[in-house]
């Protein structure tokens, strides 16, 4: 095992690689390589407070994008096998580290704007196989999961393989969420089930303000994010995105989720 402890560019003899720009960080950095050909890009503006990496397999590549916006900055435990991807989009915030498992081929993608809690889980996997005894067939296969943009994750919630958050879309204290939540709605509990549809949250905290204070403040609100709630728009199982997918399918996935549904009805129709 080769193992790094500062965020900067390298590429060792295995064919692993960091692919990095930024300022050279060397406080809570720990990237473990176990296999060959693995990638970890991360863009130069990328906010990173606390970073722990394991490539357990060969071919796995890890993404994140750039902090342009105040946030609590990234903080996460990774975990990347064969033929695995990461992905974690622009300007998301952690207020403690989260764990984030992709292995077995899946792909895990964290859209942009973000704002996870802390003791956050978000795995495709289960680590331990589970079998049926009377076929011997494995009965847990990782999957891939898809968290939309600007999805709010709260305290010591976990994400399972197999599911899809729309955008907008807030997870409940201490929910585990097992199915496909749609956009624009509160999700809560064990499994996770809707309580709420139709709402949009925005980052201001409320402590520090006045009983009966007019909600939002002007400049809070993020009209974008302000959707009905449209089950059609989350498919019932996850787009696993390829690596590679070039700069086509990145650019669609930056357009605003109106417009991105927009697109889908006319394509379909």
């Amino acid at each position: 095992m080769l193992q790094v402890r500062t965020l900067e560019r390298h590429k060792d003899d295995q064919g692993n690689e960091i692919i990095y720009d930024g300022e050279p960080v060397e406080e809570k950095i720990d990237i473990r390589f176990k296999g060959s050909n693995n990638t970890l890009v991360i863009d130069s503006k990328a906010d990173v407070k606390d970073l722990l990496v394991t490539f357990s397999g060969d071919n796995g590549r890890i993404e994140i994008e750039r902090t342009t916006k105040k946030r609590a900055g990234l903080r996460f435990e990774l975990r990347c096998g064969h033929e695995s991807l990461i992905r974690i989009g622009e300007n998301v915030g952690c207020a403690g580290r989260a764990f984030i498992s992709a292995v077995e081929g899946v792909s895990v993608t964290i859209g942009a704007d973000v704002m996870f809690a802390k003791n956050i889980e978000v795995r495709g996997d289960d680590t331990h196989p589970i079998y049926d005894v009377r076929t011997e067939k494995r009965v847990n296969p990782s999957r891939s999961i898809v968290v939309g943009e600007h999805v709010w994750i709260a305290k010591h919630a976990v994400v399972m393989g197999g599911v899809t958050i729309g955008d907008g879309s807030v997870i409940g204290f201490r929910s585990i969420v097992t199915s496909r939540i749609p956009n624009n709605c509160v999700a809560v509990g064990a499994p996770a089930r809707v309580v709420r549809r139709n709402i949009a949250w925005e980052r201001p905290e409320v402590v520090p303000r006045r009983p009966n204070e007019e909600y939002p403040r002007k400049g809070e609100k993020s009209p974008q994010y302000w959707n009905l709630t449209d089950d059609r728009a989350v498919p019932d199982n996850p787009v696993v995105r390829k690596q590679g997918g070039g700069m086509k399918r990145r650019a669609a996935g930056l357009l605003p989720a109106p417009v991105r549904r927009k697109i889908r009805e006319m394509r379909s129709s």
